[in-house]
């Protein structure tokens, strides 16, 4: 089971314990659906202030995001490889996953949708993105978006 930690950073809505659950939910079904039985993740859950800060200093843009994906595996440049001489019994930790609460509000009034459908979207596209997955070519983009609605269709969160 992935060990999922939720920071509630942000207060432009009130989120309810079903709302929190359901974040765990999705995390817990991509798990399953990628054949992953441990492991932890951070999800932040901040306003356009903060995820605008994140991605102008980690990404270059100068504008808020809806979500953004620090994985732990991913090696920046010029960063050494680290390695292990010893075996250590260390826990599976993925990343953390940044959500913009205020994105989410505008995305699903904008999609037509609701709050819990854009909330698992984000979370379950955040995810992946810790796993390797990206959206950069259109194979790619196809590959991750029927991974996404995969987990959502599995867990009934429809549009």
């Amino acid at each position: 089971m992935i060990e999922v930690e939720i920071l509630n950073e942000q207060e432009e809505k009130e989120l309810t314990e079903s709302q929190l659950q359901l974040i765990e939910k999705v995390i817990q079904e991509a798990a399953r659906l990628e054949n992953i039985t441990n492991g932890e993740v951070v999800i932040s859950l901040v306003d356009d202030r903060k995820i605008h800060e994140l991605n102008k200093s980690y990404r270059g843009i100068d504008r808020p995001t809806d979500v953004l994906s620090f994985a732990i595996h991913e090696k920046g440049e010029d960063e050494p490889d680290i390695i292990f001489t010893e075996n250590l019994e260390l826990p599976n930790m993925f990343g953390d996953i940044v959500i913009s609460i205020p994105r989410v509000i505008e995305q699903a009034n904008d999609y037509g949708h609701s709050f819990e459908r854009e909330l698992s979207f984000l979370t379950v596209h955040g995810f992946l993105h810790l796993l390797g997955y990206d959206h950069g070519t259109s194979d790619d983009e196809k590959v991750m978006f029927s991974k996404q609605e995969e987990v959502l269709q599995r867990l009934n969160i429809t549009r």
